[in-house]
């Protein structure tokens, strides 16, 4: 077992993309999320490419920007966060990584000293 293969089954979304675009790597849950777009066969293509015109700008903005963000949807009946985040290797900007977690219409909320 590698160091990382925990990853693959995690139950959250995660894809990963270069500063191009360029999917490099997804989990299961990713696969199976962009199913309908062909899932794994992703791996290599350029993720603005999936993106409408509206959505496709906002990520080539963050890619240039090289900024985080974060929001929650609503699809299908299940309520999702979305974070991405710039990644970086031995501090030089590598691209981005996409979390998709599926969370709770009602949560506790924390606030801690």
């Amino acid at each position: 077992m590698s160091e990382h293969d925990w990853i693959k089954q995690f139950p959250a979304a995660i894809t990963v993309c270069d500063c191009d675009g360029i999917i490099l790597e997804m989990n299961d849950k990713a696969a199976q999320t962009f199913e309908r777009d062909s899932g794994y066969a992703l791996i290599g293509k350029n993720l603005l490419d999936c993106h409408p015109e509206h959505a496709r700008a906002k990520v080539e903005k963050l890619l240039d920007a090289v900024e985080k963000n974060v929001y929650t949807i609503e699809k299908n009946g299940a309520k999702k966060m979305i974070y991405q985040s710039p990644w970086f290797k031995d501090g030089q900007y590598m691209g981005f990584v996409e979390l998709s977690l599926e969370i709770p219409f009602e949560m506790e909320h924390f606030v801690r000293a």
